[in-house]
């Protein structure tokens, strides 16, 4: 696998999940999600972060960098999850310290209230499953 050809968790959530990206840069968190990892990231979708707007809004001034790199950091768990990896009934213990609850319903991946809309999305430093809601610590 070369690594040129395939990117970071950033430049794809860059291009896929633009609050995303701008959530994290506002964070400071662009070089840990940029390091070797591996990390497994529940990326929200934009739509998600839209559904939130107000606390979103509140979460990127700079006096909430440190709310907002919590909020962030319990999107991302540590080592590689394929969805396969998952199993109903797990845990997940994230970067942030929270646990989040895996269920598995009719074929349905659901991380915490979150369901999974697109799985295994391979990055050089991870994988990246895409999720319909923000997670919240």
């Amino acid at each position: 696998m070369d690594n040129e050809t395939k990117k970071d968790i950033v430049a794809i959530a860059s291009s896929d999940c633009k609050t995303l990206a701008a959530a994290v840069t506002a964070a400071g968190l662009v070089e840990t999600l940029q390091g070797d990892g591996p990390f497994t990231v529940f990326a929200p979708t934009d739509a998600a972060f839209a559904d939130i707007q107000s606390s979103v809004d509140t979460l990127l001034k700079p006096e909430n960098k440190e709310e907002l790199a919590k909020v962030l950091t319990y999107h991302v768990v540590a080592g590689k999850a394929h969805a396969a990896d998952l199993s109903d009934g797990q845990e997940l213990t994230t970067v942030q310290g929270g646990k989040l609850k895996v269920s598995i319903q009719d074929g349905k991946v659901k991380i915490g209230g979150a369901t999974v809309t697109a799985a295994d999305i391979e990055a050089s430093n991870g994988v990246i499953h895409v999720i319909d809601t923000v997670l919240l610590p």
